[in-house]
């Protein structure tokens, strides 16, 4: 599920506000719990503040690393934007984003991060990266390890992958609700990436 907008969050603070005027017998429960709801709600503004929630484009492998060693946890996709795949798993880590707040969501073309594909040794697209504390923990290559089909696999896959890593954490998403990204026409989209030949290949 996706994260609350701020109006969302505010007419759940007013609903419990409102709730605690009709029942003063439990007011000091209620008081509580918006206390605890507006703490988190804090938290979560600040944290989209930064970046969080979203799946940001960066064009400056510089500032790539500076943000992948200034946070806990980082998700980093090398792609390139005419490989089909690369666009699948840009579906799927955007779906992520918008649930796991804990963590940055990042896609960098290859052909602007020259330095960091030799040093990280990037041969096979797509490739997604997951760092703590700027060390990388866990790396997808191409859709290897994910699902049964080789040219299509559901967000809850990934997602497990990177629960298992550590980088993302368990209960905050969707994991076992057998949640695909899109609709048909994004399956359309990943079968025809079954016969377009470019992707999950070395590149350079």
């Amino acid at each position: 599920m996706p994260a609350p907008s701020s109006d969302d969050e505010d007419a759940l603070l007013e609903s419990l506000e409102h709730e605690t005027d009709n029942d003063p017998s439990i007011a000091h429960l209620r008081e509580a719990r918006i206390q605890q709801l507006a703490t988190e709600l804090s938290r979560a503004k600040q944290q989209r503040n930064e970046g969080f929630g979203t799946y940001n484009q960066i064009t400056d492998e510089k500032r790539l690393m500076e943000i992948t060693t200034s946070v806990k946890k980082c998700i980093v996709h090398f792609y390139k934007p005419d490989f089909n795949r690369c666009r699948i798993m840009d579906g799927h880590l955007e779906a992520l984003a918008s649930i796991h707040l804990e963590a940055r969501f990042l896609r960098i073309d290859v052909e602007h991060a020259p330095f960091l594909v030799t040093k990280l040794g990037v041969k096979v697209l797509p490739c997604v990266i997951a760092f703590m504390d700027g060390i990388s923990v866990e790396r997808v290559v191409g859709f290897e390890g994910l699902g049964y089909n080789p040219d299509n696999f559901e967000t809850a896959d990934l997602e497990r992958r990177l629960v298992g890593a550590g980088v993302l954490e368990r209960g905050t998403g969707i994991l076992g609700k057998d949640v695909a990204v899109g609709t048909d026409r994004t399956r359309r989209k990943e079968n025809k990436g079954a016969d377009d030949g470019d992707d999950d290949d070395e590149w350079d």
